[in-house]
């Protein structure tokens, strides 16, 4: 499954209007069988920006290809450079209201599984440790030509060294580990290679362009097939790998229901798309659920 750099998706004009009542989503969750399929919406109160909401990444930002990424050795100076420094906010990111509320369900036994298009790892840290990374995670790396992976840790730890002293500002830092930096401010950043074999380093995460492995996919899709219905948070759908879950999983007559504020791609399949926060939001389902969420 190719990742397609679908960067804007415009809503059309008789497209499904949203609701605030969480009705429907308590009551899939009260009935059980329930797989999450979260998106950068998630995160954004844990302070990782969206890529597609009011002020999001996309509005100044073109996340890097996979293409650009193998055939530029000025690309990945400038993404490492770029990474190494939004590294430094991810690793201070931790999970919020959403990303709790989703473990208590788990807890309960209402949830079959978790699919994340994120690479936050914040659904990870806060107990979901069977969540599957659609998009891969920022928290290994791997190398391009030996295959082997390692610590993202491991690897910041070298950059700083061969770094001493590299600092600047970043007008801001984008849901993919991404900082907004200049040419010039990451003009003398040395990029490093394979400890093993000397070849191209690259985070374990599917840029777009790239594929995401055919046995990650198999198993959402037997995960989405497994499900009672589809519960669908802080994602707009835009990308084609999330929303034919979505799809599946309407074509198979189970209900979709979407937490997010902004209409999504996948509108038109959905029972209802809640158009509210996500941390109160789930909190308040949990209460009505009468689950503690910690």
């Amino acid at each position: 499954m190719r990742m397609r750099p679908t960067l804007v998706w415009t809503p059309a004009e008789d497209w499904p209007a949203g609701t605030t009542d969480l009705a429907p989503v308590v009551d899939a969750l009260d009935t059980g069988g329930v797989l999450v399929l979260s998106g950068a919406g998630i995160s954004t109160e844990s302070g990782i920006p969206d890529y597609r909401g009011e002020g999001g990444s996309l509005s100044r930002h073109t996340p890097m290809t996979y293409q650009e990424f193998t055939s530029s050795a000025q690309a990945r100076r400038r993404y490492w450079a770029r990474s190494h420094l939004g590294w430094r906010t991810f690793g201070r990111a931790h999970p919020n209201a959403g990303h709790r509320a989703v473990v208590a369900f788990g807890r309960h036994g209402l949830l079959t599984g978790v699919i994340t298009q994120n690479v936050d790892g914040l659904h990870q840290a806060a107990g979901s440790t069977d969540a599957v990374e659609l998009h891969g995670g920022l928290t290994r790396v791997v190398c391009l030509s030996c295959g082997t992976f390692s610590p993202r840790a491991e690897l910041a730890a070298r950059l700083e060294e061969a770094n001493a002293g590299f600092d600047p500002v970043a007008a801001a830092i984008n849901p993919d580990g991404d900082a907004d930096l200049t040419d010039e401010q990451v003009r003398d950043f040395q990029v490093l290679p394979c400890t093993r074999c000397g070849g191209i380093l690259k985070p374990d995460v599917v840029f777009f362009g790239e594929n995401v492995p055919p046995a990650r996919v198999e198993r959402c899709r037997t995960l989405v097939a497994e499900a009672t219905s589809l519960l669908v948070l802080g994602s707009s759908l835009t990308v084609m790998s999330g929303l034919r879950f979505v799809r599946q999983a309407a074509e198979a007559g189970k209900p979709v229901l979407i937490v997010n504020r902004d209409p999504t791609r996948g509108d038109r399949h959905a029972v209802a798309r809640v158009a509210l926060p996500l941390g109160p939001a789930l909190t308040s389902v949990a209460a009505r659920l009468d689950i503690r969420v910690d």
